[in-house]
């Protein structure tokens, strides 16, 4: 085979037994995946492992499970049904850290499968909106099969490839995987400016992906001189780029410059992106180190949780025992952010669920894991309010968290937790 070849003769290079990385979020290789997918009736045993990935995952059909079992380092909505069903696996490990099961060759790699741009006219080639682990994966692999495509941002730092690094190029002309900004609901913009007013003009700032960090950000146009150093960003801190309220001219590591290891947006975020020295994107054992994070002065980190119990356990991961997503970079910032000198480590929720339960509990559901301990939190935010638990004894910060949940649950949660402790 030459260098440039088709999808399905790419593909051959996987032998069953084989592990393959897949590159995450946006740039998620779709057809290579579904390319793959069609040998399933030729492999046994491939462990196919990647974080959050976007698009059609054919690949986790259960009743492929001999051909193909998902090892999943963040668990997204396409592979979710795998824990339970059996074909699929779940690796816990900070995003700071994934890069480093490859390098250490705790997980040694056979192939690695990418989503990069042309090469230019020097045969570079760049990783666009996701960088994460796959420069480790590229670096440890023993094969490097690459969907070249026109429409993959070309992006700043760790992500330039040489195509020499590359064995295969497979061109596909197809869309990057893209999410619009959705309106925010009343309880979200309540939540956003309840966070806008912990941030003070210098700031940097961490946030994910979501209506809240969104609604956030659209309170922010009257500071002056943020910064961005972020696990992730999305179409919110275009807006303030271009008026300049994110100019990154204070942050302590890459001023000048805003960091992230991956994008998630819409069209508009990846041609704002596209060829944009401002941004950089770094491998995320460099974005998510802790060391770095708290070099920013008045670092803001804001990350959401799915309960949170009345000692402000945070429990982001799983719903009881189901595993749900991952530990990902929330304590790598929450941590970085706390150490800041100014900094403050934020968690936002909705007080209640879709279902009317309440996210503030007396005690995590049974099974549930505790991705951020008590005793790294700080703030926890929902639509009513501020509960600031830093110093607080337990007794303190029941009665802010009860303060912050939902008036029709606050009387039996702090009921049900004083009931089960034994006293007042």
């Amino acid at each position: 085979m030459g260098k440039y070849v088709t999808a399905a003769e790419a593909v051959q290079v996987v032998k069953s037994g084989d592990r393959v990385y897949v590159q995450a979020a946006a740039a998620t290789p779709t057809v290579l995946t579904n390319a793959l997918t069609d040998r399933a009736s030729e492999l046994r045993g491939v462990e196919i492992c990647h974080l959050h990935t976007e698009g059609e995952a054919r690949y986790a059909n259960p009743e492929l499970r001999e051909s193909f079992h998902v090892n999943s380092f963040f668990i997204g909505a396409n592979v979710r049904h795998t824990i339970k069903a059996g074909n699929g696996s779940y690796t816990p490990v900070f995003l700071s850290e994934l890069p480093l099961l490859f390098r250490k060759k705790v997980l040694l790699l056979d192939v690695a499968f990418i989503h990069v741009s042309p090469p230019d006219k020097h045969g570079y080639c760049s990783l666009g909106v996701s960088v994460e682990a796959s420069v480790a994966a590229i670096e440890n692999a023993k094969i490097v099969v690459a969907q070249v495509n026109k429409n993959m941002p070309r992006t700043f730092g760790d992500g330039i490839i040489h195509v020499s690094e590359i064995d295969y190029l497979v061109e596909a002309d197809v869309p990057i995987h893209a999410h619009n900004l959705a309106a925010f609901t009343e309880t979200e913009e309540k939540i956003g400016t309840f966070v806008a007013s912990l941030i003070e003009n210098k700031s940097t700032l961490q946030m994910g992906i979501g209506s809240i960090p969104n609604a956030a950000l659209s309170k922010l146009t009257n500071h002056k001189d943020l910064g961005l150093h972020t696990e992730m960003f999305s179409d919110g801190v275009i807006d303030l780029i271009e008026k300049d309220v994110i100019n990154c001219n204070y942050k302590g590591t890459s001023r000048g410059r805003a960091l992230a290891t991956f994008l998630m947006g819409s069209k508009r975020l990846y041609d704002f992106v596209d060829d944009n020295p401002f941004i950089e994107m770094k491998e995320s054992s460099i974005v998510n180190d802790t060391a770095r994070i708290r070099k920013n002065p008045r670092m803001v980190s804001i990350n959401s949780a799915i309960e949170v119990d009345l000692t402000g356990q945070v429990c982001a991961d799983s719903i009881g025992s189901s595993m749900y997503s991952g530990v990902g970079g929330q304590m790598d910032f929450i941590r970085g952010a706390s150490l800041s000198e100014g900094g403050k480590a934020i968690i936002a929720l909705p007080s209640i669920t879709k279902r009317g339960e309440s996210r503030i509990v007396p005690f995590l559901k049974q099974g549930a894991g505790v991705v951020t301990t008590r005793a790294h939190v700080q703030y926890i935010i929902t639509e009513n309010g501020i509960a600031d638990l830093y110093g607080k004894t337990l007794k303190q910060r029941v009665t802010e968290l009860v303060r912050i949940a939902h008036p029709t649950h606050q009387e039996a949660i702090e009921r049900s937790y004083y009931e089960m402790i034994g006293c007042m």
